[in-house]
């Protein structure tokens, strides 16, 4: 593929390893002008980059023409020269990712990347740029000024890792093992990246309490400012010209600028004139979170417990804050345990009659907050830390207020219950915007001179409307491109006819069969993808034995863990969930088959998706073909190309729900797909694999 080439920053066991070198590319100046032998002493042209006899074709060993590749970056171009939005499908093996950073490198202006997955920003970090580096100076005598950054909670906090050497409070023999590790990490690191303690454990207790999140952090009035990673970050940043996020960072980020009302200092990223979203196809479902507002019980006992800590460093643990936390504790957690139970997420419906029937305990839980700040306001000569800690109490105030008392029509308020082990459950109260789009038209499409949108699966039935209506994306251009892959001879799509409706009964014995004898077929290595974790286990219980492969099941272990048994297990089958749907590569012959259950439709009983359906349907619209129906599209779209990752790669892609066939918005899938070979006859699919 031409989306780079070179090598990761990789240990052995999958974690990325940084130094400041690693993390950051030396500043040019962003006026730069490529030497090239096509163009001498001035700047190639796109053309001259990508065509046959260009740049691309002497420096890439597995150089081949790719037109949607030459199209699109003299789409993202023209975007940029003309400050307009661009929003692109760009088929799996386009090269996307070299087709925007080239123009985004010509342009001359600050570019932010944003993608979607931990994967693609190490892909753009450590082998697509560094590509292009060697190719446009190819005498090592310039560089691009590159920055590559992440959420706050992955970098450590110099000032608490002080606090808690001076005063440890520490649980068990694993948390001192823990910090003497941080201790020892911190006199060396250059970056404070957690991705450099390869021994640390992803659900480490300790790290939450050392981390920079924004929650604690008092800015440049910290006694460590000038050492701080997050201030080393923001500064390298502000000298890049093309910084490398993830989608959470950015909304996390624009959600901070928007509360601050534009204040200089707040949020880490630099403004840009230019942002990419590379899979964007997950922009609605992640902006919505980071716009929306969630108070839980546990987010009120995290505040009383920092307070507790803060106050015992600094011995200010008086009767009166003694009293005042162990009121807001008690009261706080007394008031989660009346909110209505449910299943997992569902809708707040009877918010007005449950504030009638708790409006004391609601009130008791606001006046604690108010009495917490107080307290803290009145400290003599505070240290900067309280002044965040106020502010925590009064943003509760609030957020707690807007989730029982607002009225908004364009916000679905909703409760989530989430198991944490046996007994403990955590409980949310959530609001969310109904339609991110007018929310994103204000915060963000405005503001900037031009967006670029881009996913291999965006489009349905060959048209933008979509996407763009969701994200309230209006006057940009549409671009749909097609793939550089011969699907209809590197993939066969097997529908079969005559299982019975996922929706009843017997489908699940009946699908177990089918799914056996396609096993068989392709001698295991499979991914067999589910909509629910239920149809999953369901599944595997009914075919453990009944096969003879080795299968995986997520769940049993962390998902990198799971890839990597099965890139090394031959024959393997792998029992997945929505998870693996997308931002998993595995090429080659291990990866030949991708069966998925049913058609991918959200939940309808979901309280966000039955609030947008609703919406639709209020306004005139017809919310399963202007919405679910699109949005399953997009989700199969992402399923099955798991399996086609490179021009070598021939399989089978099997959907096992046959209203595609049966159903009239069954059309609507088929021509949204790649150009796959299509049968419904089990034969075919013994024939395609040569038996």
């Amino acid at each position: 593929m031409l989306d780079g080439t070179g090598e990761g920053g990789t240990s052995a066991d999958g974690l990325c390893y940084f130094n400041l070198s690693d993390y950051y590319r030396d500043s040019v100046s962003s006026s730069f002008q490529p030497a090239s032998s096509a163009a001498p002493g001035g700047t190639i042209s796109l053309y001259n980059f990508f065509s046959p006899g260009g740049l691309l074709s002497q420096t890439h060993p597995a150089y081949e023409f790719r037109r949607g590749q030459l199209q699109m970056a003299q789409a993202v171009g023209q975007a940029i020269e003309e400050r307009r939005h661009l929003i692109v499908e760009a088929g799996t093996g386009t090269g996307k990712t070299l087709a925007y950073l080239m123009p985004a490198i010509r342009s001359g202006k600050r570019v932010i990347i944003s993608t979607g997955t931990k994967n693609l920003q190490e892909q753009l970090f450590y082998k697509d740029v560094p590509f292009l580096e060697k190719a446009l100076f190819p005498d090592g005598n310039r560089a691009l000024s590159v920055c590559y950054m992440k959420g706050r909670n992955n970098y450590l906090c110099r000032r608490k890792l002080y606090e808690l050497t001076e005063q440890p409070v520490l649980n068990g023999l694993d948390e001192i093992e823990q910090y003497r590790a941080i201790a020892a990490w911190e006199q060396t690191t250059r970056t404070g990246d957690r991705a450099e303690l390869a021994d640390l454990p992803e659900a480490s207790a300790l790290w939450h309490k050392l981390d920079a999140r924004a929650d604690t952090c008092t800015g440049q009035k910290c006694s460590s400012w000038d050492k701080c990673f997050i201030t080393e970050m923001r500064r390298r940043a502000l000298e890049s010209d093309i910084v490398i996020v993830n989608h959470h960072l950015f909304f996390a980020d624009l959600g901070i600028k928007q509360q601050a009302e534009g204040a200089p200092d707040a949020g880490i990223l630099p403004d840009a004139a230019v942002v990419i979203f590379d899979e964007a196809h997950e922009l609605e479902d992640v902006a919505g979170s980071y716009f929306g507002i969630s108070v839980s019980a546990a987010r009120f006992e995290e505040l009383c417990r920092d307070i507790e800590n803060f106050l015992q460093r600094n011995h200010n643990y008086t009767a009166s804050f003694s009293g005042a936390i162990k009121t807001l504790r008690e009261r706080s957690a007394f008031f989660f345990s009346l909110l209505p139970e449910g299943d997992s997420r569902f809708a707040f419906e009877n918010r007005h009659e449950f504030l009638e029937e708790n409006g004391d305990e609601f009130l008791a839980v606001q006046q604690s907050l108010v009495r917490i700040a107080s307290e803290i306001e009145n400290m003599p000569s505070k240290p900067e830390e309280a002044f965040s800690f106020a502010r925590r109490a009064q943003e509760f105030h609030v957020q707690l207020g807007f989730v029982l008392e607002h009225e908004d029509p364009n916000t679905v308020f909703w409760i989530e219950r989430r198991r944490a082990g046996r007994e403990k459950q955590h409980v949310s109260l959530q609001a969310t915007p109904i339609d991110v789009g007018p929310v994103l038209r204000e915060a963000l499409w405005s503001k900037l001179d031009t967006a670029i949108l881009t996913s291999a699966t965006l489009a349905v039935g060959g048209a933008l409307d979509y996407i763009r209506s969701r994200l309230g994306v209006d006057h940009a251009r549409n671009v749909v491109l097609p793939s550089h892959f011969d699907y209809q001879n590197q993939a066969l799509f097997y529908v079969p006819p005559d299982l019975p409706d996922p929706r009843t009964p017997q489908f699940a014995s009946k699908a177990a069969e089918r799914i056996r004898k396609l096993l068989e077929i392709t001698r295991g290595r499979a991914f067999v993808l589910f909509t629910s974790y239920a149809q999953m286990r369901d599944i595997y219980q009914r075919l453990l034995g009944e096969i003879e492969f080795p299968m995986l099941l997520q769940g049993d272990a962390p998902k990198s863990a799971l890839l990597e048994e099965f890139r090394a297990t031959p024959h393997c089958v792998l029992f997945a969930t929505s998870s693996f749907w997308q931002g998993v590569d595995v090429q080659g012959e291990q990866l030949s088959c991708v069966i998925i259950d049913r058609l991918p439709f959200a939940v309808p009983s979901d309280p966000v998706v039955a609030a947008r359906v609703k919406a639709i349907d209020s306004n005139g619209g017809n919310a399963f073909f202007d919405y679910q129906v699109p949005a399953a599209v997009i989700t199969l779209k992402q399923g099955f190309g798991r399996l086609i990752r490179s021009l070598h790669d021939r399989g089978l892609v099997a959907l096992l729900d046959n209203r595609i066939l049966k159903k009239q918005y069954g059309r609507i899938f088929v021509d949204s797909l790649p150009n796959y070979r299509r049968s419904t006859d089990l034969n075919v699919v013994e024939q395609w694999f040569g038996l």
